[in-house]
């Protein structure tokens, strides 16, 4: 087994494990990684054994003996142990609004996670969804256009390059993409640039040869 360990859920369904890998195929880091079909018995076991000092949770990386999980950690480690990989922005308040960004990608939207949870086999139909998942989209479309309007000149990402602000986000066009959420031209310029991004589609490929399913959610 390889020095550095990740342990994922089911890349259909599990967004924080999609963050925590894409983040890490981004940093360089060479790993194994090892996915755990999750809400089936002995899952909490499995993810014991395959990672003994991290809680039975997804995603988590094992280095050597040692853990770190939850996904905002698990990147702040591979943008620490990884500089060369520009995982942040690299000037001092383009970094700090990016961070501000995910920190807000990773506390909130509350609504969202619960009506629309990530289903890559899923594409519905659009239709209006509750008042509170409506606020919430519209608050990421805002925090898109901002990005873009801010710093379109530097590539084509919310901060320019490819960063951990991408990463953090990418799970959201998974599920605006199950309902056909419409965008304005902005956001849907930023939809497909990170859509397209060739480590997410290799996640989608993946996720569609999946044999395991969750209906009970």
């Amino acid at each position: 087994m390889s020095e550095n360990v990740l342990v994922i859920g089911n890349k259909r369904y599990s967004s924080w494990s999609l963050r925590g890998w894409l983040a890490a195929r981004l940093s360089g880091m060479e790993f194994e990684e090892v996915l755990v079909p999750l809400y089936r018995p002995g899952c909490h076991e499995k993810l014991k054994e395959v990672n003994p000092a991290a809680p039975p949770k997804v995603p988590s990386l094992k280095v050597g003996d040692a853990a770190v999980w939850d996904t905002l950690a698990i990147c702040e480690f591979l943008a620490e142990q990884y500089p060369e990989a520009h995982l942040w922005p690299e000037a001092t308040f383009t970094r700090a609004h990016a961070r501000s960004v995910v920190a807000e990608m990773h506390s909130s939207f509350q609504a969202l996670r619960e009506h629309v949870p990530m289903d890559l086999s899923k594409k519905l139909s659009y239709a209006a969804l509750p008042e509170d998942v409506e606020a919430d989209i519209a608050r990421i479309g805002e925090i898109w256009r901002e990005c873009r309007s801010k710093y379109s000149g530097d590539g084509p990402y919310l901060f320019g390059k490819i960063s951990l602000a991408d990463v953090f986000f990418a799970p959201v066009l998974v599920r605006l993409y199950s309902h056909s959420v419409p965008l304005d031209d902005v956001c849907r310029g930023y939809f497909d640039t990170l859509w397209a991004l060739p480590e997410f589609v290799e996640w989608r490929m993946a996720a569609a040869q999946e044999e395991w399913t969750i209906t009970d959610y």
